[in-house]
């Protein structure tokens, strides 16, 4: 074989080479993603032909499945519509649309072709999707909704040692049966409880008490004074009612929301102690919650002109940040994250809403097993702190959730918000019981209310979804 033609060869081998490699990519090794990918039209196609799997609360109530519709193909119906529409979410296989569970879940829940059936084609079944049964409690869930009575807001309680999401509700919601358009002016996809950006007041004081105590700083027998006012940053701040209290604990400042004492203890702990405490319990990142990403917001403290600041910025005003206020922005799920690390010890665990994938034969083929997101702070701090907040509901601002016999930690919030002078607030709650034995975690935020307390408005909300939790064995 002469040169040239031996070039030649070697040039039409190498073609061949290349053509095996980029066709086996698309047939075999990356066949999952080219069949899940929302743009490739024929998986719309598909899709319309797969009877996807259900998707199931913790006790087995059906909250998805697939109904025949005409030309041999599949739609989804959603028998409890409203109740659980936010964590549940829709899919809609002829546009190519989809949210929340049905989004995140689809692949599970579609049944995935493997490189062998995409090769083969016509010749492989049509696959059936496996169920995912979900974390979600139908009485926790129920509570929330009735307790909320059709204010604005969001409830979120996770099982604080394993991380499971129990109750995930947000009002408005939708009926997703029937997925509302965008100009809509009484229903929203909109999921507060994972996209919502409140204003947290006082339940932040939860995260200063932290890191004031595990960095070794102050103890709960610390003494401050809660003079009012003060200057925090240049800029007066005063207590509620401007009420001058003198020296006390910090004990004391939590059970009564002290505003001036906690502004003082996050200036002392410093920018860079708050900003890592911070970090642990979840701030400046995304949640990692098996849930689509783009419906998942960050909790971060964001600038006067709408941009959020990088961690540890010096422009932060760390002291407000600190009570809660200086611009900072969580969602109800943060909030809930914050309480269940403060109830597992220090330890808090990944929130996930899939408890396990079943095929159609029965068997399990994978189970969410829980994780730790991060280690927040030591076992004696956290028993501490949990002291602290058994002091807001025995007799601070947090008395309208006693359970009676069932001891709870909790903390208020109430954030002003409108103009100077005005009255409304957005009010909040954070708490977690059996203060001894934590079953259930819980953050409730309530969009607006005029003149109404985190200790009025949010902790009876709190008080009714936590008494159907416990009452079903949490």
């Amino acid at each position: 074989m002469n040169a040239p033609i031996a070039r030649l060869f070697g040039v039409v081998v190498l073609l061949f080479a290349a053509l095996v490699v980029f066709t086996s990519r698309w047939t075999v090794f990356q066949a999952s993603s080219l069949n899940n990918n929302p743009l490739n039209v024929r998986t719309l196609l598909d899709e319309l032909h797969i009877k996807r799997g259900q998707i199931l609360a913790a006790d087995g109530t059906v909250l998805a499945k697939s109904v025949p519709a005409p030309g041999n193909t599949w739609s989804r119906s959603y028998p409890t519509g409203r109740l659980f529409a936010q964590p549940v979410g829709f899919s809609i296989a002829a546009k190519g649309e989809a949210a929340g569970l049905e989004e995140s879940a689809g692949s599970d829940l579609r049944g995935v072709q493997t490189g062998l059936s995409s090769i083969f084609g016509q010749l492989s079944p049509r696959p059936v999707g496996d169920d995912v049964y979900t974390t979600l409690d139908p009485k926790g869930q129920r509570a929330a909704q009735q307790a909320l009575a059709g204010m604005h807001g969001s409830v979120v309680a996770l099982d604080p040692s394993t991380g499971a999401v129990k109750v995930m509700y947000s009002n408005p919601g939708y009926d997703n049966n029937n997925p509302p358009s965008k100009d809509s002016t009484t229903d929203t996809t909109f999921n507060r409880a994972t996209q919502g950006a409140y204003a947290p007041g006082s339940t932040f004081k939860i995260v200063t008490a932290t890191a004031a105590i595990d960095s070794g700083k102050y103890t709960p027998d610390s003494v401050v004074n809660g003079k009012s006012p003060i200057l925090v940053s240049g800029v007066p701040l005063a207590n509620d009612g401007n009420k001058d209290w003198g020296p006390q604990t910090l004990t004391t400042a939590m059970t009564y929301s002290i505003n001036t004492i906690f502004a003082q203890v996050a200036e002392h702990v410093g920018r860079p102690t708050m900003t890592d405490y911070m970090k642990r319990f979840g701030f400046y990142s995304k949640p990692p919650l098996d849930f689509p990403p783009f419906e998942l917001n960050t909790s971060k403290p964001v600038a006067p002109n709408g941009l959020p600041y990088p961690p540890g910025s010096p422009n932060e005003d760390i002291g407000r940040i600190g009570i809660g206020e200086g611009g900072m922005q969580v969602t109800p799920l943060q909030m809930a994250m914050v309480a269940a690390a403060v109830a597992n010890g220090g330890t808090l665990m990944t929130p996930h809403l899939i408890d396990r994938v079943v095929d159609q034969d029965g068997r399990t083929v994978k189970t969410t097993n829980p994780s730790v997101y991060s280690h927040v702070m030591k076992a004696s701090t956290a028993a501490e702190v949990t002291k602290m907040m058994e002091k807001v509901v025995e007799e601070g601002t947090g008395t309208a959730v006693q359970l009676g016999g069932i001891s709870v930690a909790g903390k208020t919030g109430t954030a002003q918000i409108g103009a100077n002078g005005s009255n409304l607030t957005q009010p909040a709650f954070v708490a977690f019981a059996p203060a001894d034995h934590p079953k259930i975690a819980i953050a409730v935020n309530v969009d607006i209310s005029n003149g109404g307390f985190g200790g009025t408005v949010a902790a009876p909300i709190a008080k009714a979804v936590l008494q159907a939790l416990l009452a079903n064995g949490g």
